[in-house]
């Protein structure tokens, strides 16, 4: 097993296994401290089937089972398609292509998403990753104390209504269903390592009027994925990349809805890792 580092500031290819390989204690504790250091790590072309990749997730966290998802025989996994006929969520896969993180809108955002690709498309369909880590220690200390104690609202309604601008009254309505939710915009773990929680989801600034709150976000959004903090996927069929959520924003680049790319996605239960 060989690495290699692909950034300045993010990422890590690990080769030299099979996916049949992954789910050993072993291979998900090296994994799991090439996520502490680099943020996202890909194994090139591992070729990993539904039943381990479910099994390598397990290794690494506690696996979400989605509220909503396409029948299977493994409920963890969701497929990421903008094919209907491939998802019943496929409606709702265009806000892929803004920078965001997983669970945004729910009470603890995932911990880490695994991502392996079923179906590429060569004519778009990479996916970009910016380090929301590397972005908060490179903010001066002025910029640090100003947004140290801030509380942002996530919205779905917000990510979708950028996504989407024609939707209809029906589609908002069905956003505005899916709850806010309010998180530190500096996200603290006990180990005292901070991340920046932002991305399309980030939609206001408790405290501050809408316009000043939403100028901040957009600030911070544009400074964190700038080239220095950010690394760009270019997927192979069979390629496995897991990344370290809370502290990597992910987009998809435009592909069109009538492209076969698909891929299958695990993602791991949040933990409370925010300090008090």
């Amino acid at each position: 097993m060989t690495t290699t580092k692909l950034a300045p500031n993010i990422g890590v290819e690990i080769t030299g296994l099979t996916g049949r390989e992954l789910p050993a204690r072993k291979v998900a504790d090296d994994c799991q401290a090439a996520l502490d250091q680099y943020g996202v790590v890909v194994y090139r072309e591992i070729h990993i089937d539904d039943g381990d990749l479910v099994a390598f997730s397990r290794l690494l966290g506690e696996v979400v089972v989605p509220k909503v998802n396409d029948p299977g025989e493994h409920p963890e996994i969701a497929r990421i398609t903008l094919d209907p006929q491939k998802s019943v969520l496929a409606g709702y896969r265009r806000g892929n292509f803004l920078w965001h993180i997983d669970g945004a809108t729910d009470e603890l955002p995932q911990k880490g998403t695994l991502l392996t690709a079923r179906e590429v498309d060569p004519a778009g369909g990479d996916t970009e990753f910016a380090n929301t880590y590397a972005a908060y220690e490179a903010l001066s200390d002025e910029e640090k104390a100003e947004i140290a104690d801030l509380r942002v609202v996530h919205s779905f309604a917000a990510a979708q209504a950028v996504a989407y601008p024609d939707a209809t009254a029906k589609q908002r309505a069905d956003w505005e269903k899916v709850p806010t939710r309010v998180h530190p915009l500096v996200w603290t773990r006990r180990s005292g390592r901070k991340s920046l929680l932002i991305g399309a989801t980030a939609d206001t600034v408790v405290g501050r009027p809408a316009d000043r709150g939403r100028e901040l976000l957009g600030r911070l959004l544009d400074w964190s994925t700038r080239p220095q903090f950010s690394l760009r996927h270019q997927w192979r069929r069979g390629d496995l990349v897991i990344w370290d959520n809370t502290g990597m924003l992910h987009r998809a680049l435009p592909f069109e809805p009538t492209s076969r790319r698909l891929m299958h996605r695990t993602t791991l239960v949040g933990q409370e890792l925010v300090s008090a």
